[in-house]
């Protein structure tokens, strides 16, 4: 991990420390290309944990977004997450 990706996850954990309390519901937001593979692995990341899962696939058919409701322990938690999707190519998180 690079060190502005590392000091995004640093600023990123002390805000959702200090602005919410834990448990709590988190709104995770992606966009990905659209490939069946890419969209199960986002998907499996968050296997059950009670997700709720909701997916929209761009007008070009191109992209998906995919946005997941889920009740969250901490906000290490929230980022661990997000670390864990990282690696699928082509991956944005909102």
């Amino acid at each position: 991990m690079d060190k502005k990706t590392e000091d995004f996850y640093i600023r990123l954990k002390e805000e959702l420390s200090n602005s919410t309390l834990w448990p709590s519901e988190y709104l995770y937001k992606f966009i990905i290309p659209s490939d069946v593979h890419k969209i199960a692995k986002v998907e499996a990341t968050f296997n059950d944990m009670g997700a709720v899962i909701t997916t929209q696939q761009s007008k070009t058919g191109k992209f998906t977004s995919i946005s997941i409701s889920v009740t969250m322990p901490s906000a290490q938690s929230v980022i661990d997450k997000y670390i864990a999707v990282s690696d699928i190519e082509g991956i944005i998180s909102l």
